[in-house]
């Protein structure tokens, strides 16, 4: 039999048996929804019988053979849908709804095979065509592999009422948990009640002139997330090594001085605080992701892929200034354009939070940053969902060599732009000797 004549991956008994089980037990719906959505079908009318199904349970309405009958008749399906001596017959096909998980994963995983030759078979043709560039196609295929891995359905096409039917869900949720933080929260009590928690699908920009702890603000945000909420977060690094990120972490958790760590004039009593921090760090889900060259498309599969296999909530990029371009032609602003807007539908493609460092104009030295001052590009300010500032604070009367020479020191943190909520300043404390950001204090540290 040749390839074309094969018939597709699937399974009848599994799409009915799944389909049974939430007729049976209505609380099984919630359980097949996770694994399948229509499309997973090969059935047609097991589809069209799992599109009414979820009408039904959107509506309140509980589905059996009355409801949905009519349901399809009202829709003028009911034929399509095999009539309704096959819709009884599905109650049938399975003894009780305890096994709705392993249905779904049944279908599920037919469902991801059958995709999986309709790309190969669609790159496969694509790639004989040489006037297609090579790395838009295997960008391309990344992206719909990653459909496939994770099927929300990034690039479908919804009607305003099912956004609507989510958003009131989503309201709903929040109304009964009360939860102060929507988002990611950043560890840092004042930056998380201006904005809630960094919020997924939202590309948030953190400015500073060099030297300021663009790197230590970010690793201070990741492990506040990672090492003390336990949420899984990568941190791709384009200027350290994954050495000088740990030492700077170890230095952070440890509270022995960072110059110290890495010159080795730490005590030795000093080891059973390091030993005791790397406990902690080693059952944390922090990746990092050390590549001096990283090109856009480098951060894009890798970005997919530790979304993939480790579920990431958080990605911090360290910094787009050192993001590498494969096109030695276009002009600097263009390219950084370009990575801007690549970034901004990274963060909604995977629908987390992607927090990128950028450096500031030179312009910005001796005056309060705003968002004329980021460097090579406009577009990055026009693409940021929210765009903060690192800042030392003048008031104080010293220059900021003056002040880095203290053990704590006070640097503003200003959310110059909020797509989704208000602006303001927040007080932070830098503990120069640690390379960490703390909440603001008064007292000297």
């Amino acid at each position: 039999m040749s390839g074309k004549d094969r018939i597709p991956p699937h399974n009848d008994d599994a799409e009915r048996a799944a389909i049974g089980a939430m007729l049976i037990d209505d609380s099984a719906i919630a359980i097949v929804r996770q694994y399948l959505s229509p499309d997973d079908f090969y059935s047609s009318r097991n589809r069209k019988i799992f599109e009414a199904v979820l009408a039904l349970f959107s509506m309140g309405t509980r589905p059996d053979l009355l409801t949905l009958s009519g349901e399809l008749e009202k829709t003028g399906k009911l034929d399509e849908a095999g009539g309704i001596d096959y819709i009884a017959s599905l109650t049938h096909a399975v003894p009780s709804s305890a096994n709705a998980e392993y249905y779904s994963r049944i279908v599920q995983n037919d469902s991801m095979r059958r995709s999986l030759i309709r790309i190969s078979g669609d790159i496969g043709a694509r790639a004989f065509d040489e006037t297609v560039e090579p790395k838009l196609l295997l960008e391309e295929t990344q992206r719909r592999l990653f459909l496939v891995s994770d099927p929300r359905g990034v690039f479908r096409y919804k009607k305003a009422d099912s956004v609507l039917l989510n958003t009131v869900n989503y309201l709903d949720e929040v109304f009964k948990t009360k939860a102060q933080f929507t988002g990611v929260p950043s560890g840092f009590p004042d930056l998380d009640r201006l904005t809630s928690g960094f919020q997924p699908a939202e590309l948030i920009i953190i400015g500073a002139r060099p030297g300021m702890g663009k790197t230590a603000i970010a690793l201070s945000i990741a492990a506040n997330v990672s090492l003390r909420q336990s949420r899984p977060a990568a941190f791709f690094s384009l200027e350290m090594s994954e050495r000088s990120l740990m030492l700077r972490l170890l230095s952070a958790e440890t509270g022995i001085d960072s110059y110290k760590l890495r010159t080795g004039f730490f005590k030795s009593d000093d080891f059973e605080k390091i030993w005791s921090a790397g406990e902690l760090m080693h059952g944390a889900p922090l990746f990092i992701v050390d590549m001096p060259y990283m090109t856009l498309q480098n951060i894009q599969e890798m970005a997919r892929m530790v979304k993939i296999q480790e579920n990431v909530e958080i990605i911090f990029i360290d910094y787009i200034g050192l993001i590498a371009s494969n096109d030695s032609f276009s002009k600097r602003f263009e390219f950084v354009s370009k990575v801007s807007m690549a970034l901004k539908g990274l963060a909604r493609e995977l629908n987390i939070p992607i927090v990128v460092l950028s450096q500031l104009r030179r312009e910005a030295e001796n005056q309060k940053p705003n968002l004329a001052d980021i460097r090579e590009s406009g577009s990055i300010e026009q693409d940021a969902d929210m765009v903060m500032f690192l800042d030392r604070d003048r008031e104080l009367g010293k220059s900021f060599e003056e002040q880095s020479k203290e053990r704590g020191q006070k640097v503003q943190l200003m959310i110059a732009k909020n797509r989704n909520g208000p602006v303001g300043t927040v007080n932070l404390t830098f503990l120069k000797h640690l390379t960490k950001f703390v909440s603001y204090t008064d007292e000297r540290l």
